[in-house]
């Protein structure tokens, strides 16, 4: 069983700057960020293989969005800026031993999930 903590969220004006933290219990293959406003489905954000730091992002958020690591602290990273009103939502960390599929933003690959942190940019 893998744990995630999650951190960072918060209140923040559209053109503004977040950044998450997720630590993880134990190191593991592929992490990942979603996000899910009410009333809507949970979507992927970004990702990434432990192993190399290879990245994902979802179009939504590329150019905007960094998602790093720190392997000794088994935490990782979502930088957030430009934010817009539309990135508003509850921020979940994600874990996964394995890729079973080909999409590591796909929720159905992840079957170790944090809390979660609210995240609410105004306009």
């Amino acid at each position: 069983q893998v744990q995630l903590v999650e951190s960072g969220g918060g209140s923040v004006q559209a053109g503004g700057s977040l950044r998450l933290s997720c630590v993880a219990s134990a190191h593991i293959y592929l992490m990942a960020w979603f996000r899910q406003a009410p009333g809507k489905e949970r979507e992927g954000v970004a990702a990434i293989y432990t192993t190399g730091g290879r990245t994902y992002y979802a179009d939504s958020v590329k150019g905007r969005f960094t998602f790093s690591q720190d392997n000794a602290k088994d935490t990782v990273y979502l930088q957030m800026n430009s934010l817009k009103p539309e990135d508003t939502g509850m921020y979940y960390c994600a874990a996964a031993r394995r890729l079973d599929g080909y999409d590591p933003l796909k929720r159905d690959e992840y079957n170790y999930w944090g809390q979660g942190t609210q995240v609410t940019v105004s306009s």
